[in-house]
């Protein structure tokens, strides 16, 4: 018999019971296709991820939060520590403040007939709809909050979420709301939360307004670049690891993988490359788009260090589908770490990284 054979697991399946866990699903069903690469994905997380020297960021791209995501899947692996840092599209930061303002949505159909709901005044994210209203409150959250004292400098888009989340928490204590958004999660553990097109949501347009009557903040995306740098570099140079969970693709994956071409190429810095990939997309590779880049690609860019190929697992489906298996599956094993606490780190690692420079 092959020596080759005698290295892979056999496939033995069980029938499934009415008392089986989901780790037990997984690891005993999963077994082959993209339903092998979830069970892959799943393990690593929780074996690599999950350790305490490991730095874990996250990039999130979809409409997962008008899903309700946010809360089902990204706060309680924030709560337990397993999420440092993340990097957003403006949109789902948006949508993720309705859960906060107490808005409904709800559970609809893809074909409906788009006229109608415009004349009804519905709004429609594929199969999830809500009044227009909901926007409309939204942006008057997103404007008042911004227009206060506290956002009227200059910042770059972590601090401008910590303090949106900061007014989220507040206004989900005083409506008694038992869940938490991703946002005011981030708030509370001192998450740092990036958008790599700040100016590419509501969010950003809502400034935009402020702007015109000489109100709120103006964002620095250099402070961005040089803070989700520093924070790789940081644990990398205190011989730790750097472990990025992409969720989709778009300009947050991008984003979140730059963090070393930017230490390498342009600051100089001696570096290898992030330590583990996991990426849950339906992007192909073979368009030349980056949501579909795989991450051998990414070893040619600095961005995975060769050595840690093996640590990498990309599964082709559907976010919506894979990432409450995976928390579910990690959070079952009762994974949680020590909170990094990053966000009030961000200026200290920055400042380590400029010495670096001079070294």
């Amino acid at each position: 018999m092959s020596t080759f054979l005698d290295e892979r697991k056999k496939i033995d399946p069980q029938p499934i019971g009415s008392s089986l866990s989901i780790t037990e699903l997984i690891d005993s069903t999963f077994l082959a296709y993209n339903a092998g690469r979830i069970r892959e994905a799943c393990a690593l997380f929780d074996m690599r991820y999950a350790q305490e020297e490991v730095l874990v960021g996250m990039s999130i791209t979809g409409a997962l939060t008008p899903a309700g995501m946010g809360i089902t899947c990204f706060a309680p692996l924030m709560q337990a520590g397993l999420v440092d840092w993340i990097v957003s599209t403006g949109a789902n930061l948006y949508h993720d403040l309705h859960f906060s303002l107490a808005k409904s949505l709800y559970q609809g159909s893809p074909y409906y007939d788009d006229t109608a709901l415009k004349r009804e005044g519905v709004v429609r994210i594929y199969d999830i709809v809500f009044d227009y209203s909901v926007l409309l409150k939204t942006d008057e959250f997103v404007r008042t909050v911004c227009a206060g004292e506290e956002f009227n400098r200059t910042m770059g888009t972590a601090e401008l979420h910590w303090l949106l989340g900061k007014y989220a928490a507040e206004r989900e204590k005083q409506l008694g709301l038992s869940c938490k958004s991703l946002l005011s999660t981030a708030y509370e553990y001192d998450i740092p939360v990036y958008s790599s097109s700040p100016g590419d949501s509501s969010i950003g347009m809502n400034i935009a307004a402020l702007t015109l009557q000489g109100k709120g903040p103006c964002i620095d995306v250099s402070q961005d670049v040089n803070e989700t740098a520093a924070f790789v570099y940081a644990a990398k140079k205190q011989q730790g690891k750097s472990a990025v969970c992409i969720i989709g693709g778009g300009s947050p994956k991008n984003f979140i993988l730059q963090t070393e071409p930017h230490i390498q190429e342009v600051l100089g810095l001696e570096e290898a490359g992030h330590d583990y990939f996991i990426q849950i997309t339906d992007a192909r590779p073979d368009t030349g788009g980056l949501s579909g880049a795989t991450p051998s690609e990414a070893v040619s860019w600095g961005k995975i260090d060769p050595a840690g190929l093996p640590d990498t697992v990309v599964v082709y489906a559907d976010t919506t589908i894979v990432l409450p298996l995976l928390a579910a599956y990690v959070l079952a094993n009762n994974r949680s770490r020590s909170h990094k606490r990053l966000y009030q780190k961000r200026r200290e690692c920055v400042e380590e990284m400029k010495l670096s420079l001079n070294d």
